[in-house]
């Protein structure tokens, strides 16, 4: 099973408290790899350069992609929400907080991780 992190999952650190791996260790009971995709990671670094709490939070993200090996799926000339519908096809779990995302994700049936209360993860 893969699970894909989405640009806003990565910020959940520090915006939120919430330890993100820990979460989704508690709510999903199988092996997984975490993945991203590329879009993802030029959003992180494009946000890392700005000064506050979102460039905070994008550095300690870009951290974390390093130091938890997540694998970076190369997506090139495809809008990043489109791409993340795309590789849900294929059985990937989305980890996002995008209620536009989760809404396409969810009509097509497709299961997603999500955070509820700025507390705790669920997957639904």
């Amino acid at each position: 099973m893969r699970i894909l992190l989405d640009t806003n999952f990565f910020l959940l650190p520090c915006q939120f408290g919430v330890d993100v791996f820990g979460e989704i260790d508690r709510v999903v009971e199988s092996k997984y790899q975490m993945i991203t995709i590329s879009p993802v990671v030029r959003e992180l670094r494009g946000l890392s350069r700005e000064r506050g709490k979102d460039g905070k939070a994008a550095r300690v993200g870009l951290e974390l992609l390093k130091k938890k090996e997540i694998k970076v799926i190369d997506i090139k000339d495809q809008d990043a929400d489109d791409a993340i519908v795309k590789l849900s096809d294929e059985g990937v779990i989305v980890a996002t907080l995008d209620k536009e995302l989760r809404d396409r994700l969810r009509k097509k049936g497709r299961k997603t991780i999500y955070l509820r209360g700025k507390k705790k993860l669920v997957l639904g």
